[in-house]
């Protein structure tokens, strides 16, 4: 019995009929590409061997290979030095992250929605204010800011940070566009024609369809969070209420103001920071897989 083995699919049957690339065309974009890569892992892999070093070696060793293995001692340091205080940072940096981007991601759903959805007067007028309010550079707003909050009284609380995440004139734009591609209106009338009120029709249809959207608006309000700096080194006082990245800017200094050297806790510190960014956006691929499975069926 023959069997007939299947011919290899080569990178030219991906490209359009007639269309042959030169080879220096090709050398050009492998370049790039390659070029674009050792870019972008380049800082990972130095964070990495960076962190398996002790002090001495993370000055006189290849500051991109590796030398002695201290990764668990300097992981031991780092959740010890100061009474564990980076722990106290992680989970300040997760408590505001999580309600402010929840927070965030219900209230521009809910904005987007309702004007892709709706037609009122001024709407146009207000969209336009909306694309120039995420165009003016958030430093310009700091001093008002801080006297808003001053009077408010939630300087050097949380709610300094989590209450002005809750509102993004970018989140908005962006679940107005991803509303009007994919809740058909026919459907929204389909359902208050059956009886279903505003909440209703938004909570079961509106905000269901724009799953997509909504865990991307949501992925990058909390990264935006996470690795917020400004705002929680303008607003926060007291090292118990700061982030994590304020927390490690802090460590830095040490080694400018005195003589003891906290440089390899803060890279340790800055591996560990990045884990539960890894794990939210592994664990939000599936949202995102979903979204392009239904656009590929529409």
């Amino acid at each position: 019995m023959s069997t007939t083995t299947p011919a290899r699919r080569r990178y030219d049957d991906d490209l359009p009929a007639g269309h042959h690339p030169s080879k220096l065309s090709r050398t050009l974009v492998w370049t790039g590409l390659v070029l674009f890569l050792i870019y972008s892992v380049s800082p990972i892999w130095f964070l990495i061997v960076s962190a398996t070093k002790n002090q001495r070696d993370l000055y006189t060793s290849n500051g991109l290979w590796f030398a002695d293995f201290h990764l668990f001692d300097n992981a031991r340091q780092l959740f010890t030095y100061h009474n564990g205080i980076f722990l106290r940072w992680m989970g300040n940096t997760l408590l505001y992250g999580v309600v402010g981007t929840v927070g965030m991601t219900v209230i521009c759903v809910a904005c987007g929605y309702a004007l892709a959805m709706y037609r009122f007067r001024g709407r146009g007028v207000l969209m336009g204010c909306i694309i120039a309010s995420f165009l003016i550079p958030g430093a310009l707003l700091t001093i008002p800011s801080f006297l808003l909050y001053t009077r408010l009284h939630i300087v050097d609380t949380p709610w300094a940070i989590i209450v002005p995440h809750f509102f993004s004139a970018f989140s908005v734009y962006l679940a107005k566009v991803y509303a009007e591609g994919a809740v058909p209106p026919e459907l929204i009338e389909a359902a208050r024609v059956d009886g279903a009120g505003e909440y209703r029709v938004f909570f079961t249809i509106g905000a269901r369809l724009m799953t997509t959207g909504s865990a991307t608006i949501f992925l990058l309000g909390f990264v935006g969070s996470w690795n917020s700096f400004f705002g929680p080194l303008v607003f926060l006082r007291g090292e118990q209420k700061w982030t994590v990245m304020l927390g490690l800017y802090s460590w830095l200094n040490v080694k400018v103001d005195q003589s003891y050297d906290l440089t390899g806790l803060v890279i340790v510190g800055s591996i560990v920071s990045l884990i539960p960014i890894v794990a939210l956006m592994l664990a939000m691929q599936r949202y995102w897989r979903s979204g392009i499975t239904l656009g590929s069926l529409k």
